[in-house]
Parts: structure tokens; C-alpha cells; sequence
């Protein structure tokens, strides 16, 4: 996972534990006084429940970890936990050592399979000693969101693929495509389609002779255009009219020249040749996956200083 996602991770989960460690610590002050109660303390976690937006299931553990009340949740009472051992848990093991509030990472639940957190909130006598734990289940959709995303800062990324096409590397050969042949046009016909027409991220598959594009107009769905549209200029009439993205990153004259890059690597080598490649000038990305099944994602700049002895060790 890169810095960027787990910075994010990282500032959400903060966001999360204040949000949930005040109503926990609430929750376990009363659990406190019916510790000796399990009957009222089934009760006192159902009502709890009854109020929460975003709770999935609560339960109570004595000392040891062992659960004192069934796991109640919205719907029903599982009465077959009672005296379950949750001693091994990960969330367990880090309130045992003395955090009097811990929230879980996120894992996939065993029977909804859906991202589930679990926070455990220590319920502490009048003394502060130990009297039980308080835990909670959360389903992640539910817990609200506060984190803004920001994966902008993403640097150069560098991706190994399947081995065995990485085993048999120098037993293959590039066979011409036909998007090879007509390549001078195909990326005419893309360089249009982005500077006056709206597409914001292209993706060239020269293997196949195909590209795949993303339109500002209508960006959750992608058009797929084959060879023989790839090279018919007309095709630029079924896109509308478009000024150049305003939210682009990619200055227009350095589309040309990152498409120039990409024809040099197709045809650089015979065996380690560009499978596919792609532009976004939004984030200003490159991406790139070549015959070795390796994948790269760099900034666009970046990827028009390196020539070919960077990527294949010759001039």
C-alpha cells in the first residue's frame, strides 16, 4: 500500500476513535455497575442498541476474556457466545496490555464478508482495576467518512506481473499489430480526440490495436474503439467539441511528445517491447506495461526525461 493510502488510513482511523471512544467509555461505565448482572446487562446492551446508527454487535468479556453476555446485535441475540474464549483475538491482545481503548484495523467479516472494525472499550471499577472489556462491531459502511482523498502526491510506481510471462521473456517476439502498422495515425487520431474533444485518459493496447478512452462528459463510462475506427478520422465527429480540460495537469504541447515516447518503445526492442500505455492529464500520469508483464505509473515529466537506455540499458 503506498504512503499516500496509508496516510489516509491513518487519519481516518484518528477521526474514528474520537468519534466512537466517547460513547464506548460511556457505554462501559454502566456496564460497570451490572458486571455481576448478566440479564442486565444483556438488557443494558440492547437498548444501547436500539439508539446506535452504526453498531453491528455488542458484547461484554469478564476479566479474562471470556464473554459474559450473548452478542447482541439489531435483529437477534446470539446466546451461543456466551463463555466464548476471545483471549486470542488481535483486538484482545493489545487491550490486555493495557490500552483502555483500542480500534481494530479493518478486516472482511466471516459471515457477511464485509470490512468490519472492532473497538474493545476496558470497563475499570471505582479503584481503575479491570472488571471486563466492552466490545463492539462495526460495519464500515455505516461509520461515517471524514477522510478526504488525496492521491495526488503518488510518486513513481513500479510493478512486477506473472512470472511465468517473465520466465518465457526471451522465447517470445513482438508480432507486428495492426495498430503498429497505422501507428503515426492512431496517435494522431488520440492526440485530437484529447487536445479538442474531451477525452481526459487514454489507454493505447498496441497488442490488441485497441484504446480505451474516458470523456470530462461522461467519465464514468469508457468508449472502446477498434482498429478501424482508430484509424478513420472521421470518428472525431461522434465526439462533441471540447476546449482543452480546464482541470488538466498536462500541458497540451506535452501530449505529442509523450505519445512520440511511447511509439519509441513499442519498437525499441524485439523482446521486451511496450504492450500497452496510457495518459491521464488530470493527474498527469503515465502508465506503462510492457512485454515482461512489469508495470510502471510515473508523472508525466519524469517519464519524457528518460530515454531508452533507461528502460532497456542501450542507447
Amino acid at each position: 500500500m503506498s504512503s499516500v493510502i496509508l496516510d489516509q488510513v491513518a487519519k481516518q482511523r484518528e477521526s474514528l476513535k474520537e468519534f466512537l471512544q466517547d460513547s464506548m467509555s460511556q457505554l462501559s461505565r454502566q456496564c460497570a455497575r451490572n458486571m455481576d448482572n448478566v440479564s442486565g446487562l444483556e438488557a443494558l446492551l440492547k437498548y444501547h442498541m436500539s439508539q446506535s446508527t452504526y453498531c453491528k454487535n455488542l458484547w461484554v468479556l469478564d476479566h479474562t476474556a471470556h464473554q459474559l453476555t450473548a452478542t447482541i446485535s439489531k435483529k437477534k441475540l446470539l446466546e451461543e457466545q456466551r463463555g466464548r474464549d476471545r483471549i486470542a483475538r488481535p483486538y484482545m491482545q493489545r487491550a490486555l496490555t493495557g490500552e483502555k481503548f483500542y480500534l481494530s484495523d479493518a478486516y472482511i467479516s466471516r459471515n457477511r464478508k464485509q470490512p468490519t472494525l472492532t473497538s474493545v472499550q476496558t470497563i475499570l471499577d471505582e479503584d481503575g482495576r479491570t472488571m471486563g472489556y466492552l466490545g463492539a462491531d462495526f460495519d464500515l459502511r455505516k461509520l461515517p467518512h471524514t477522510a478526504k482523498l488525496n492521491l495526488d502526491k503518488q510518486g513513481w510506481l513500479q510493478m512486477k506481473g506473472d512470472p511465468a510471462i517473465r520466465g518465457g521473456l526471451f522465447a517470445q517476439q513482438r508480432i507486428v499489430s495492426a495498430m503498429d502498422e497505422k501507428i503515426d495515425d492512431v496517435l494522431t487520431l488520440i492526440h485530437e480526440l484529447i487536445i479538442a474533444h474531451g477525452v481526459f485518459h487514454a489507454k493505447l493496447h498496441f497488442s490488441s490495436s485497441r484504446a480505451t478512452l474516458w470523456l470530462v462528459d461522461s467519465p464514468y463510462n469508457y468508449q472502446i474503439l477498434n482498429i478501424d475506427e482508430l484509424t478513420d478520422a472521421s470518428v472525431c465527429l461522434a465526439f462533441p467539441k471540447r476546449q482543452y480540460f480546464q482541470q488538466a495537469t498536462v500541458p497540451k504541447k506535452k501530449v505529442g511528445k509523450v505519445f512520440k515516447q511511447f511509439k519509441k518503445l513499442r519498437f525499441a526492442d524485439e523482446t521486451i517491447y511496450l504492450r500497452s500505455a496510457s495518459l491521464n492529464i488530470v493527474n498527469a500520469k503515465v502508465g506503462l506495461n510492457f512485454s515482461c508483464d512489469g508495470s510502471h505509473y510515473v508523472s508525466y515529466d519524469e517519464f519524457l526525461q528518460k530515454d531508452n537506455s533507461f528502460w532497456f540499458g542501450v542507447n
